[in-house]
């Protein structure tokens, strides 16, 4: 039953997509359309990364679904910088960070209860956000006394932003070398094949990003209705928006038992954030509009180190508990406090 909901969902796409650029529908309802058609994608997607992992391994499998997953927020990011809406992006960049590795992967432990985790990459993965935080704060600290948009802070962005692009081949490389020498690769019974899996992962990501786009475009309408302000926005709504795909995944697949993948898809993608998309989007944003600075605010830098230390204390064992997804769930909860107190 909840399956055929879910395809008959899948009808909301198109519709949202010919009510943003065909038929001019209000805000309010594209905002919601939208934010329904997110749900049946995130399964979408979530079902063909269980597939293709069949045949490459859960690491692997999680390193697909968050590169198809942090598709739609390097687009929306991109789009903010065309908008000229920098805190918009910086927030949503934060706000990924934060939410992957606290939420999702929280949610997934909740949903998935006791279980396995591959430590070994989990911890590698978690450095490495780390790392990128610590560079993170240098062009943030300096912002922290004027503008958040100086163009010496740009410039200061750039060597940062080639350091964690290059850390993150190097990451990745290893990453994947570890898991396709130890994970079991033959596929199941009714597996997908490798070529369909793929291909639905990238249908199911391009409209993922469509839908993406017109909920942001939508957003600020939202928020001036509830009386919510831009940072708060960013932070939290654009964050778990753009990344709908890997948090549904990864609870989808964590109730069906696999936990291995499930974490992996949470950690893979706030690492793909912090160290790929994030710079990705400060060397490109000179093409879509000003050259966007990595200056992020206090709370936000600290909220990130803060979220890479928990999770890393959570998978150090390499078990997954569901008692540990509550905390995770918990301190996600604490932090988006925080965010409203400091909007």
């Amino acid at each position: 039953m909840a399956t055929r909901i879910l395809w008959a969902l899948l009808a909301l796409t198109p519709v949202a997509i010919l009510g943003r650029f065909v038929f001019d529908l209000d805000e309010t309802t594209l905002f919601i359309i939208a934010a329904l058609a997110l749900i049946p994608l995130a399964w979408v997607i979530g079902d063909a990364t269980e597939h293709a992992a069949e045949h490459t391994g859960p690491g692997v499998g999680g390193f697909l679904n968050a590169s198809f997953g942090n598709a739609p927020e390097l687009i929306i990011a991109l789009f903010a910088v065309a908008n000229n809406l920098p805190g918009v992006v910086r927030g949503s960049l934060t706000g990924s960070v934060v939410s992957n590795i606290l939420l999702v992967l929280g949610a997934a432990m909740i949903a998935g209860g006791d279980g396995k985790v591959d430590a070994r990459s989990l911890r590698v993965q978690l450095f490495a956000v780390f790392g990128a935080v610590a560079l993170l704060a240098i062009p943030s600290a300096l912002s922290w006394n004027g503008s958040h948009t100086r163009h010496s802070l740009y410039l200061v962005s750039i060597p940062i932003s080639i350091i964690l692009l290059v850390a993150y081949v190097v990451v990745t490389i290893r990453n994947l070398r570890i898991h396709r020498a130890a994970e079991r690769t033959e596929p199941g019974e009714h597996a997908w094949s490798l070529p369909k899996s793929i291909a639905v992962l990238a249908v199911a990501t391009t409209a993922t990003a469509l839908v993406s786009e017109i909920l942001v475009h939508s957003l600020d309408h939202f928020g001036k209705a509830v009386g919510l302000n831009e940072f708060f926005i960013a932070v939290v709504i654009v964050a778990i928006v753009g990344n709908a795909a890997e948090h549904g995944g990864a609870v989808v697949i964590a109730r069906r038992g696999n936990t291995t993948l499930a974490t992996e898809i949470a950690i893979t993608s706030s690492m793909q954030v912090a160290v790929f998309v994030t710079p990705a989007v400060c060397l490109l944003s000179w093409i879509v509009g000003r050259g966007l600075p990595l200056s992020f605010r206090a709370i936000e830098i600290v909220t990130m180190a803060a979220a890479a230390l928990f999770a890393a204390w959570v998978v150090w064992d390499g078990r997954s508990r569901r008692w540990e997804g509550f905390v995770l769930v918990a301190v996600y909860g604490v932090m988006v406090v925080a965010y409203a107190l400091a909007s």
